[in-house]
């Protein structure tokens, strides 16, 4: 099923990230909220794009973890709508890192 999906893992807990407030946009002539949500108990967001269908564009999402990093923002391509794109992120107190899921 085409979308855009996330989940954020606390690496330093070992554990998902909860209630973590996402905001999600596309870019087309300015950056324009097309979902938001907050991360359950596994730390996953699904409905980000839920009812919204995807266009090939830039795409941002951005994370509200506060701590040393008040916010992270991951900017990725979109060049296949009809595709599912998961873009988890891994949180450490001084780090973080992302990569295209499944």
């Amino acid at each position: 099923m085409a979308g855009i999906t996330t989940h954020v893992l606390d690496t330093a807990k070992g554990r998902p990230a909860q209630g973590i407030p996402i905001t999600l946009e596309i870019l087309r002539k300015s950056w324009e909220i097309v979902g938001r949500g907050v991360t359950d108990a596994d730390g996953r967001l699904r409905t980000l794009t839920e009812g919204v269908p995807l266009e090939r564009a830039s795409y941002r999402l951005t994370f509200k973890t506060e701590g040393f990093f008040p916010e992270v923002v991951i900017t990725f391509r979109v060049d296949d709508p009809a595709q599912h794109y998961h873009v988890p992120l891994l949180l450490s107190p001084f780090g973080y890192s992302t990569y295209r899921g499944s």
